[in-house]
């Protein structure tokens, strides 16, 4: 057995023996690096990113009169959540849904936030 055979088998045997959620966010990870994107885990506030994840989460925010539309954007290292201000529904912004998005990243209350970014709806398979 040479030794790439070697790694593969322990490729197979960590894939059949790890949890579904680190898997995804492997998978995620690997997609995000082949398509050139910035890693979340990577960034710093006021750095302009490029990131490509999946959206866990989609929510409208009524704050008095200011309403915004929240999501979490995940690429298997960071979550980065996406703020578009004065929205209340974006059509194709829903959970699960792969998107690449670009702007400058920011921190409120010490979380990664991104706001009004430019996006680009993705095919699930696509890096």
């Amino acid at each position: 057995m040479t030794s790439s055979d070697g790694g593969a088998f322990r490729r197979m045997l960590r894939r059949l023996t790890s949890d579904v959620d680190e898997l995804d966010a492997d998978d995620l990870e690997a997609g995000s690096q082949k398509s050139g994107a910035q890693r979340a885990s990577d960034c710093a506030c006021g750095q302009e990113v490029t990131m490509l994840g999946r959206l866990r989460s989609v929510e409208f925010r009524p704050h008095d009169a200011d309403a915004s539309l929240e999501a979490e954007l995940f690429d298997g290292t960071d979550g980065v959540t996406l703020i578009w201000l004065g929205r209340r529904r974006i059509p194709g912004i829903e959970p699960g849904r792969t998107m690449r998005v670009r702007g400058r990243l920011a921190l409120r209350d010490g979380h990664k936030v991104l706001y009004n970014p430019f996006y680009e709806i993705c095919p699930a398979n696509t890096p």
